[in-house]
């Protein structure tokens, strides 16, 4: 059930529980749990919502995902840790996580957004996390929000971490071309060497190298497919 105008202690009990923090400043968890909507159509009655968390959240939940990735991985590159973290602080990512919480029924919007589902909509819910990241760490400094955060991306974290040791195929071309330019200041070059098979089952092989040296061949239906996987080859003999 969504939250009434009129919150309670009790709700605010219930709802530090859900979360499992106790914020010694309820007020900011009022905030964080208040979208502009409520505000905007209570003119001239005081209140807050929660933009202002939101913005300082992006940052927080940057900073905390940042150096847990980097202690986490050290071996990656800088491109590998970026893209893992792009996939973590995705919409899409905090969105999940945030009605894990349940957070869309604890929200106080206005009657427009309810009408158009807004406790169902993940911007909205991406961007309530943010705010409620944000009022922890005011509340509780750095090292609670780090610990309310990892925590509420769990599930998150332990998917970039299997994903980290199987990467997506259309990663391989770039982590090799970044490696490359960190060592080389130079770019791989891929050629097609080979065409065969009928023209709906054709098979190319591409050869990729590096400063003129063969490091790599890949065969597969696609040029791309074939260039993915020489790619693949590249990084495991150079230990990239």
């Amino acid at each position: 059930m969504a939250r009434s105008k009129t919150d309670t202690v009790t709700d605010i009990e219930v709802i530090q529980t859900t979360l499992g923090y106790r914020f010694r400043q309820p007020g900011l968890l009022d905030q964080a749990l208040t979208h502009k909507s409520h505000v905007n159509e209570r003119r001239g009655k005081e209140g807050k919502h929660n933009e202002r968390l939101e913005f300082l959240g992006d940052a927080v939940l940057a900073l905390i995902v940042s150096d847990h990735l980097a202690s986490s991985f050290p071996e990656l590159s800088e491109g590998a840790l970026s893209k893992l973290k792009a996939r973590l602080v995705s919409e899409a990512s905090l969105a999940k996580a945030a009605r894990r919480l349940n957070l869309g029924n604890l929200l106080r919007l206005g009657r427009g957004e309810e009408l158009t589902k807004g406790r169902e909509k993940n911007s909205l819910l991406a961007d309530a996390l943010e705010a409620l990241i944000a009022a922890v760490y005011l509340d509780g400094g750095l090292e609670a929000s780090r610990e309310f955060t990892l925590r509420v991306l769990a599930p998150e974290l332990r998917g970039v971490a299997t994903q980290k040791t199987r990467p997506e195929m259309d990663d391989y071309k770039t982590l090799l071309q970044e490696w490359c330019q960190k060592r080389f200041e130079t770019l791989p070059q891929y050629a097609t060497v080979r065409e065969s098979g009928p023209d709906h089952r054709k098979i190319f092989e591409v050869e990729l190298t590096i400063r003129g040296d063969v490091v790599g061949v890949g065969r597969g239906h696609s040029k791309k497919e074939a260039e993915q996987m020489a790619a693949k080859q590249a990084l495991e003999q150079v230990g990239a």
